[in-house]
């Protein structure tokens, strides 16, 4: 590894150690290789995450995306000017081969978050989910290793049981931004407004949309858990991980009665160094 590369991931491993508050704890307990590739593309993928959540102007967010998703096809071609970033970015999806393909879905979900704030269907939600969570799941599995092509599905499934936990957490404050990403037909099932949303009404209607929503997100966690034994046997407590925490966020909110409108719901640094520690565990027990 070149000197060019190595900064590269140095600066990757700072990037994610310091924004990826989730994901971070399952990078440490893969093999060196596939962690710095973790990193690289997480600091890759979090850059098009601070542009869509950014304060320029809508314009200026568009241009900024389109000269990333420009950077990204002249790195894959061998240019890597323009950021610290690519250098490493390269290497790993060369190594991995990760198709470019799954980065300009990610791309595309960022650009979606510009335009779209609200979300008709489950149908058109999912389409959503599948471009900012689910193509990062098939980023992953090329990282992870996997011989069976049932694998891509369900990398897929598991990337939308991420992001509907993402979604429910994140219900107050996406109010609090105009965006309301549960599906418009849902709301009206369960007769809720995007006012009552944006008010925090925690009733029996709201009570009801929560339960039926945490159902349809546990139901997508069950069929991930098959894409365990799936990967490659060294990659499997990392994948373990990252589901425990994420699951682990789904239970918190079913625990605290499905009020999301009081204090943010999240894993404490304790507990996820504990699901850390013992994935770290398997990984040298080989479980």
């Amino acid at each position: 590894m070149n000197q060019e590369i190595a900064a590269s991931y140095r600066y990757a491993e700072t990037v994610a150690r310091k924004r990826a508050r989730n994901f971070y704890y399952s990078f440490v307990v893969l093999p060196p290789a596939k962690r710095l590739a973790f990193c690289a593309v997480y600091a890759f993928m979090r850059y098009c995450d601070d542009i869509s959540d950014g304060t320029d102007s809508l314009e200026d967010k568009r241009k900024q995306l389109k000269m990333w998703r420009a950077q990204l096809d002249a790195a894959v071609q061998g240019n890597l000017e323009g950021s610290p970033i690519l250098p490493a970015f390269r290497d790993a999806v060369q190594r991995f081969s990760i198709p470019a393909e799954y980065f300009h879905w990610i791309i595309d979900g960022a650009e979606m978050d510009l335009v779209i704030d609200r979300y008709e269907t489950f149908d058109d939600l999912y389409r959503y989910c599948f471009h900012v969570a689910s193509a990062v799941g098939l980023v992953c599995l090329q990282i992870f290793g996997y011989t069976d092509e049932r694998a891509k599905k369900l990398a897929e499934q598991c990337g939308i049981a991420f992001q509907l936990t993402n979604i429910l957490r994140d219900i107050k404050e996406d109010s609090g931004m105009g965006r309301v990403y549960l599906p418009a037909e849902d709301l009206r099932r369960f007769h809720i407004t995007e006012d009552d949303l944006g008010g925090g009404t925690f009733d029996a209607r709201f009570l009801e949309l929560m339960m039926y929503e945490t159902k349809r997100a546990r139901q997508y966690y069950t069929q991930a858990r098959s894409l365990l034994p799936l990967v490659d046997a060294d990659s499997r407590p990392a994948l373990w991980a990252m589901m425990a925490i994420y699951e682990g966020l789904l239970k918190k909110i079913i625990r605290r009665n499905y009020d999301v409108f009081g204090p943010a719901i999240r894993l404490s640094s304790a507990e996820k160094t504990a699901i850390a520690l013992r994935a770290l565990a398997m990984r040298f027990l080989r479980l």
